[in-house]
């Protein structure tokens, strides 16, 4: 399949052989154990560790992550399992690693955590390739590109260059990006993560994540993880997941142009600052975003005068929910400062662009800046 479009993959992705009278993706497996006699040396054993719609799903994300290729996928039952299963699958206690400190919300809560258990944690900004400072002596690098929610973007074929002639591992969170704007393993990788509950999936209405990778021995630690840890996603929800990749490529295709376009509006808003999107000519991350993304994803950021604008403003959009998450179908924004943790204004927006008409999502943020500023 490395010759096929994006689109056409993403259609056929992880699908079985054609069996006469069968379905073309076969329903959820709902089991919690198998036929087994004998040595348990077959496929599927046990619920916990292995089952046939996990297999077609891991199968699909593989060949969107690497196509052509023979690469491990290991899915999960959230972004956060996916996330936590490379890191403490990898490093010990006395090990250092090295994450952003822009990153998704709950990488502090991950930073405690294994500062708790022995680990010299070490931060840096995901802009100006700040990380490549601290990966002396470290066992692995954790890179965001682009950033959630600040959208800055590093360079991560130069980042894993460096940090693997330092022998240290490298994941990239590729979930803004999703495998069809953004191929970590492409640029080097040792891992690439992502949180399916955002534009891989959606719709907003699945929780799930995945692991892919190269090497089978990394691949072997991550699937033992969840094997231990339980982190497993339900057959249901897998088999959602399987069906919602068959639009990925329609669903991201429209959101990243009507991102385009949206950023392009609020530049000429003298109202909005800190705009930031990596598609965006005139962003500070477009040049180093350019030469590693195929597509520049559906958040675009930026920031109104205070608190108070920043609720009017959401208040009044009539098209976009009020609502955490992103890369939807259906947009979405929030002021991000309501969380708490992140470092931004009280007037930052988070805007995810689903796949509404361009013109009447963009003539609603008109509206709404208009109310907004009044």
């Amino acid at each position: 399949m490395s010759t096929m479009g994006d689109g056409t993959r993403a259609v056929r992705a992880g699908l079985p052989e054609p069996e006469q009278f069968e379905p073309t993706l076969p329903g959820p497996v709902f089991a919690a154990h198998f036929h087994l006699s004998g040595d348990p040396v077959g496929p599927y054993t046990y619920g916990r560790e292995t089952n046939p719609t996990w297999t077609h799903l891991e199968r699909a994300i593989g060949e969107l992550e690497a196509p052509g290729e023979d690469v491990g996928t290991t899915v999960f039952a959230s972004g956060m399992a996916a996330i936590t299963a490379v890191l403490l699958s990898q490093v010990r206690s006395g090990d250092a690693v090295v994450l952003p400190d822009d990153g998704y919300q709950a990488l502090p809560l991950v930073r405690d955590q294994l500062a708790a258990y022995g680990v010299e944690v070490r931060t840096a900004p995901t802009g100006g390739d700040a990380q490549l400072d601290l990966l002396s002596g470290a066992k692995l690098l954790w890179i965001e590109s682009p950033s959630n929610p600040g959208l800055d973007v590093c360079d991560i074929r130069r980042l894993v260059e460096a940090a693997h002639a330092a022998g240290v591992l490298v994941a990239v969170d590729n979930t803004l990006a999703t495998p069809i704007g953004q191929r970590p393993l492409e640029l080097g990788a040792d891992f690439s993560v992502a949180s399916d509950t955002k534009g891989m999936t959606g719709h907003g209405d699945i929780l799930l994540g995945h692991v892919t990778c190269r090497d089978p021995r990394l691949t072997a630690d991550v699937r033992r993880w969840r094997k231990v840890v339980g982190a497993i996603p339900g057959p249901m929800e897998a088999w959602l997941a399987h069906r919602s990749l068959a639009t990925l490529h329609l669903r991201i295709d429209r959101q990243c142009g009507s991102a385009l376009a949206l950023a392009e509006a609020l530049a000429a808003r003298t109202e909005v600052t800190g705009l930031r999107y990596p598609g965006l000519p005139t962003d500070p991350s477009y040049t180093v975003a350019a030469r590693q993304m195929r597509r520049f994803g559906s958040v675009v950021s930026f920031e109104l005068g205070d608190r108070e604008t920043a609720e009017r403003f959401l208040s009044a959009l009539r098209l976009v929910d009020d609502a955490t998450s992103f890369g939807g179908v259906r947009s979405t924004a929030e002021r991000r400062g309501r969380w708490g943790g992140d470092a931004v204004a009280e007037g930052f927006i988070r805007f995810s662009v689903g796949a509404e008409d361009a013109e009447d999502l963009l003539a609603d943020v008109e509206q709404a800046l208009d109310a907004a500023v009044r």
